[in-house]
């Protein structure tokens, strides 16, 4: 009896151990949006809606200043209109998207007149990276960089 007793208390303890430890391994934060400053909101929600594939949803100030777009099952892209002319980017800060197919996507490139270029900026190029992953690299009407690659642990 005295031997089931301390085992029941061993096995409560360590129970109680796992549900902290799940509770410390919660994430501290979680991405929400990213924003992006524009010049032309339309031409901008138009690009990222009929070339990229994003689905455009509700936004809340109803002022004509904004356009936001599902980008994740609970992430968006926020469109801001405000920006006074186009600025010059470093690739490296760069937004992503996978998509299924990186040839369909480049097929929709070519028919909207859209060059595209790989990580080292050799036109109509495709980078293999290391892992396997395709990838190119477009800029939006306001000159920000947006790699767009084929990465299948996106669509998990």
């Amino acid at each position: 009896m005295n031997k089931i007793v301390r085992v029941f208390f061993i096995s409560i303890f360590f129970l109680s151990m796992q549900n902290g430890n799940a509770q410390n391994n919660k994430p501290k934060a979680v991405l929400n949006h990213q924003a992006l400053y524009v010049m032309d909101l339309k031409k901008s929600g138009d690009f990222y809606k009929n070339i990229i594939g994003l689905e455009q949803i509700d936004e809340p100030f109803k002022v004509g200043k904004h356009i936001w777009l599902k980008t994740g099952p609970a992430t968006s892209l926020h469109l801001i209109l405000g920006a006074d002319a186009k600025k010059e980017y470093f690739k490296n800060h760069h937004i992503c998207f996978s998509v299924p197919s990186l040839e369909d996507f480049i097929v929709t490139l070519h028919q909207n007149k859209i060059s595209y270029e790989d990580s080292r900026g050799n036109k109509q190029s495709i980078t293999n990276r290391v892992d396997g992953v395709k990838q190119i690299w477009i800029q939006d009407p306001d000159g920000y960089w947006i790699e767009i690659n084929n990465d299948p642990a996106s669509f998990k």
